[in-house]
C-alpha cells in the first residue's frame, strides 16, 4: 500500500509519510520514569494524538501497561453525577485497551463492580495498579470537553491526592497521567469545600511543566522528506524544501503535511521553491478547519483581534507575555520570537491578512484596476513592477486629499496589498516578510511566474532612519539573491512631495516612490 501524507485524525507509520519525533519521544518518556503527572496542551492539529499513540506504543515495548483512552463521544450521562462517573469510568478504561491488553481490561472490569463514590475509585485504582505488578499509565487524550464538567475535575482530585498520598509512602497510583487537549487544565480550578464558599483550588497543581517543543524543525521535517524520497524515488534537494517548509510554516504539524500532500497529490510532485508557493496558494484557498477556527478564534476574542491588527496592520511590536496573551498563545495564533510577540507563521499571517483584505472598510478603498492597466502592468511575463508603484502613488495622492488621515495611516498597508491582490490574481503569489518592527518596516515578497520582487513597505520617520531603510533593503536584497528592490514610502506629512527615482546603495537598484 503506498503511503500518504496524512492531514486528517491519527498518523501511523505503515500508513503516513511521517517525521522522526524520536527524540521528543524519549524526552517525554523521561518524564514518565520520573513519576510525572503533566498536560500536552498545544493547539488544534498539532500532532497531539498521533503523539500520545507513539508514547502509548513506546511504553507498551517497555513493560508497562498503558490506559490509553479519551472521553469525546462516551456521552453526557457519564458527566451527570458522581454516582454515573465512578461506576462506569473503568469500563471505559477497559473497553479502550481490550483490543491490545486483554488481561489489564478484565483486571479493570473486576475491580469496576460496585463502585459509586470518588473514594470508592480511588481504592479500585489502588488494587488495579497493585495486582497488575506493573506500572501503570494513563493517558488521557481530548480532555477539552470534560474539562467543563465538575465531575471530571473532581476525578482530577482523585488523581491529585493519589499522587500526594503515594509520594508520602501512604498510596499506590498510577506512575504517570498524560492529559491532553487545547486548553491547559492546571487554569482550572474547582470549589474544595462547599460550593458558597470562596475557597478555590487546581486539581491538577501537581502538573509537571511540559515544555517539549512539539513543533518540527527544518531536521525533523527533512526526516519526513527523505523517507518519501527512498519510497517513491523521486529526486529533490531535501535540505532546502525542509528548511522553506520550516520558514512558513514554523514546523506546525498540519501546514507541513498539507503542503506535502498537496505538493505529492496535486501538483505533479514539484518539489521546489516555487512548488511550495503554488502549494501554499492552493492550501489559502481551500477552506479547512484549522483555518476556520484561527479567524473565529480572532473574530470571537477581541483582544486577540486588536493585538493581530496592531502586528499586522500598525505594525507595532509588543514584547512576548504569556500572560498578557495567554489565548492567541493557546490558540496558536501567537508565538514567541526573540523576546518579541509574533504571529505563529507566515501561513497564518496570510491567512488574515487575506481575511482583513475582504473586511468592507477596506473594500471600499481598493484601487480600481481596469483590464487595460492589468496589461500595461504585466510585460512579457514578468511585472513592471515601477509602473505598478506609479499607479499605486497617483491613487494615494488623489485619495488622501479626500479621506480621513487616521484611516490611510492605520490602513495604508491593507490598502497596498488590496491594490496588488487583482493584479496577481490567479498567476501570483504576495507573502509578508516582517523584517523589524523597530522602523515600522514590512517586506512584501511577490512571486510572479519564476521572478522574484521585493517591496518594503516603511513609514516616513525621517531621513536619517530612511537612510537606514534603504541600507536594510540592500541587505536583504543580498540574502535572497536580487539586484532591483522595491521602497514604497508613507509621508502622511501635510508638505510632503509626490517623488519617485531609482537609487544605487551597496551595489543595489532601488525604485523609491514616497507617497
Amino acid at each position: 500500500m503506498k503511503k500518504i501524507f496524512n492531514i486528517t485524525g491519527l498518523c501511523v507509520k505503515y500508513k503516513h509519510y511521517m517525521v522522526d519525533t524520536s527524540a521528543k519521544i524519549e524526552k517525554i518518556m523521561a518524564m514518565v520514569e520520573r513519576g510525572d503527572y503533566f498536560m500536552i496542551n498545544r493547539p488544534r492539529q498539532f500532532g497531539k494524538t498521533t503523539t500520545l499513540n507513539l508514547v502509548k506504543d513506546t511504553l507498551l515495548s517497555n513493560g508497562y501497561v498503558v490506559i490509553d483512552t479519551s472521553f469525546e463521544g462516551v456521552g453526557d450521562h457519564l458527566f451527570s453525577s458522581e454516582h454515573a462517573f465512578c461506576s462506569e469510568v473503568l469500563e471505559v478504561f477497559a473497553s479502550s485497551i481490550e483490543m491490545y491488553d486483554v488481561d489489564s481490561a478484565n483486571l479493570l472490569l473486576k475491580h469496576a463492580e460496585h463502585v459509586t463514590t470518588f473514594t470508592a475509585l480511588s481504592r479500585a485504582i489502588t488494587r488495579v495498579v497493585r495486582e497488575s505488578q506493573k506500572q501503570v499509565v494513563l493517558l488521557i487524550d481530548e480532555v477539552d470537553k470534560s474539562s467543563n464538567s465538575k465531575i471530571f475535575l473532581q476525578f482530577l482530585g482523585v488523581l491529585r491526592n493519589k499522587y500526594l498520598s503515594a509520594g508520602a509512602g501512604k498510596d499506590i497510583t498510577f506512575q504517570s497521567v498524560i492529559l491532553a487537549g487545547l486548553h491547559d487544565v492546571r487554569t482550572l480550578k474547582l470549589a474544595i469545600r462547599d460550593e458558597s464558599e470562596s475557597k478555590f483550588n487546581s486539581p491538577w497543581n501537581i502538573s509537571a511543566k511540559f515544555d517539549i517543543d512539539m513543533s518540527f524543525s527544518a531536521n525533523e521535517i527533512e526526516s519526513m522528506l527523505l523517507a518519501y524520497q527512498s519510497e517513491t524515488g523521486i529526486t529533490f534537494d531535501t535540505i532546502e524544501i525542509a528548511h522553506e517548509l520550516h520558514r512558513f510554516t514554523n514546523g506546525y504539524p498540519y501546514l507541513v503535511s498539507d503542503i506535502c500532500k498537496i505538493i505529492d497529490e496535486k501538483s505533479n510532485g514539484d518539489w521546489s521553491v516555487g512548488g511550495i508557493y503554488a502549494a501554499i496558494k492552493m492550501m489559502l484557498n481551500e477552506k479547512s478547519t484549522l483555518f476556520e477556527d484561527v479567524i473565529k478564534n480572532i473574530e470571537n476574542n477581541q483582544e486577540i483581534k486588536a493585538v493581530v491588527d496592531d502586528l499586522l496592520i500598525a505594525g507595532n511590536s509588543r514584547s512576548y507575555n504569556p500572560f498578557a496573551y495567554d489565548k492567541g498563545i493557546m490558540y496558536g495564533i501567537f508565538r514567541e520570537d526573540n523576546g518579541k510577540l509574533v504571529i505563529h507563521n507566515k501561513i497564518f499571517e496570510e491567512l488574515i491578512y487575506h481575511y482583513m483584505l475582504e473586511r468592507q472598510s477596506v473594500i471600499n478603498m481598493q484601487v480600481p484596476v481596469s483590464s487595460l492597466e492589468l496589461r500595461g502592468f504585466i510585460t512579457n511575463g514578468a511585472l513592471n513592477m515601477e509602473r505598478i508603484l506609479l499607479k499605486f502613488q497617483d491613487f494615494m495622492f488623489e485619495e488622501h486629499r479626500k479621506a480621513d488621515e487616521k484611516f490611510y495611516e492605520s490602513q495604508a498597508r491593507l490598502i497596498f496589498l488590496s491594490y496588488i491582490k487583482p493584479i496577481l490574481n490567479g498567476k501570483g503569489f504576495y507573502f509578508v516578510e516582517p523584517q523589524t518592527r523597530e522602523n515600522k518596516r514590512l517586506d512584501v515578497v511577490v512571486i510572479y511566474g519564476d521572478r522574484k520582487y521585493i517591496i518594503e513597505l516603511k513609514i516616513w520617520n525621517g531621513q536619517k532612519y530612511h537612510e537606514k531603510g534603504r541600507e536594510q533593503l540592500a541587505e536583504y536584497l543580498s540574502i535572497q539573491g536580487l539586484s532591483e528592490g522595491y521602497l514604497l514610502v508613507f509621508n502622511f506629512n501635510q508638505t510632503k512631495a509626490k517623488t519617485s527615482e531609482w537609487v544605487e546603495i551597496e551595489g543595489k537598484n532601488l525604485f523609491e516612490v514616497l507617497l
